[in-house]
């Protein structure tokens, strides 16, 4: 049995609501990164990130409130097994200082539970703000280039409205970071170059999403009266509902997979990509295609549209 095979779902009717809910989605998150910016690990920040493994199990909590004690600023998650956790914090001077201070500090606290410094990373204020705008020139380039080919395979109507569906995801997934960061230990979602990696996932697989929706509609809409548009492109968006819901679901189960037992060190790559498909697949229907169907509504201009269907 299909799932959602020939449905009627008259998505253009309640356009108005989606670009309502969207509006609000983006303006709690652009306050938000106002107001509270974001939490920013290492690569972005600058600083040094200590590795520390103990012997026995040990509650997260307990190593934080030793370090607080210590005067040892930053933040602790777990990472990978129990026993390993790691710190984050903004000190820039040597890392054998760094290494003797929290060395001393767990000594002293935690005498019947032993520990090993794994490893320490330190990044410099100059090359973590060289990072950050490496990441942003990357996100720049790849929507430019998304654009360029949408624009081509398709026309300039169709191109804008599915880049702007993009920003529409990239913007509500970097507003939820920023409302939610630093608020769970299991999950600190803190911005680094896997989250980079997270939004260059998310707009491939949006506009992935929003191409298949607009190749049907291409299929369709030559030579049509634009009294005709709204039947189309409802029709269009039915049609290849089935096809949206099962790729997508296939694809947040196995983030769900990755998210719930791949453990802290990548659980806020996990979510950004969980959280940014279900946005981009809700929007490659309730944004980029109405978008679409309002700048013809409202130019009133023929559509003159490239190439044929795509096996």
């Amino acid at each position: 049995m299909r799932i959602f095979h020939k449905t009627s779902f008259d998505f253009i009717r309640f356009r108005k609501i989606a670009y309502g809910f969207s509006l609000v989605l983006l303006a709690s998150g652009l306050i938000s990164l106002a107001v509270k910016g974001l939490n920013y690990g290492i690569d972005f920040r600058g600083g040094s990130e200590v590795l520390i493994r103990f012997d026995k199990n040990i509650d997260v909590s307990t190593v934080r409130s030793v370090l607080d004690v210590a005067g040892i600023s930053g933040s602790l998650k777990q990472y990978g097994l129990d026993r390993s956790f790691l710190f984050s914090t903004v000190f820039n001077g040597d890392t054998n200082d760094l290494k003797s201070l929290v060395s001393h500090a767990l000594d002293d606290r935690l005498k019947g539970n032993r520990h090993e410094i794994v490893r320490i990373d330190a990044v410099g204020p100059s090359i973590a703000s060289d990072l950050k705008w490496s990441a942003v020139k990357a996100l720049l380039a790849s929507l430019l280039a998304i654009l360029l080919y949408v624009g081509f395979r398709f026309e300039l109507k169709f191109a804008t409205a599915g880049v702007v569906a993009i920003f529409h995801d990239i913007l509500t997934v970097l507003g939820l970071f920023s409302i939610l960061g630093g608020l769970f230990d299991f999950m600190p979602l803190e911005m680094d170059q896997s989250i980079i990696a997270a939004f260059l996932t998310i707009a491939g697989y949006s506009i992935t999403d929003t191409v298949v929706v607009y190749d049907r509609i291409r299929e369709r809409i030559r030579g049509q009266k634009p009294s005709e548009y709204e039947r189309i492109f409802n029709e269009s968006m039915n049609q290849t509902l089935s096809r949206t819901i099962i790729t997508s679901g296939t694809v947040l189960l196995s983030v769900l997979v990755l998210f719930i037992f791949a453990g802290p060190a990548i659980r806020g790559f996990a979510f950004a990509v969980f959280v940014g498909i279900l946005i981009g697949t809700y929007s490659s229907i309730f944004v980029a295609a109405p978008l679409v169907y309002d700048w013809l509504r409202l130019s009133k201009s023929p559509v003159h549209l490239r190439g044929s269907k795509v096996s």
